[in-house]
């Protein structure tokens, strides 16, 4: 359907909570590009609010606003995992460039718009491939028929 590339803010590491370590990593704006339509990430209009796992894991809780380029918004929230051996999430972590194929992050999505003609959204499942880069991410984001 697209692809996503995300500028990042710097984590807010909320700590250790009953539910996990928590942490929240804003958006700070980005864009999207599909054979459908081009958009925009709205600043300030998304973040992943993330859990860490002991064993180096994330679990994501990912939601934000594309601006189309022909004015219409999608509100997209995605959940799913960013998992890998020990050391590649270790390097993740320190922010180094750690290819995809070292790692695997999946998440699930749903899209939500006002647009009529782009409704068929509303009713659609999303799968999305994440890949971490030092200063953001990028999300190849599919549909699933």
């Amino acid at each position: 359907m697209y692809r996503l590339d995300v500028d990042l803010e710097l984590p807010v590491d909320i700590g250790s909570t009953p539910l996990g370590h928590r942490r929240v990593v804003a958006f700070a704006g980005g864009e999207a590009e599909g054979d459908r339509f081009r958009a925009t990430l709205l600043a300030g209009s998304g973040a992943d609010w993330q859990i860490l796992r002991p064993d180096g894991s994330a679990l994501a809780d990912i939601r934000y606003t594309l601006r189309t380029a022909d004015g219409a918004f999608l509100y997209v929230q995605a959940a799913g995992i960013r998992h890998g051996a020990p050391e590649v999430l270790e390097r993740l972590a320190h922010g180094e460039e750690v290819a995809p194929t070292e790692y695997t992050f999946r998440t699930t999505a749903s899209i939500e718009t006002s647009d009529p003609s782009r409704a068929w959204m509303n009713d659609t499942v999303f799968i999305a491939v994440g890949g971490r880069r030092p200063s953001g991410v990028t999300y190849d984001v599919y549909r699933v028929d």
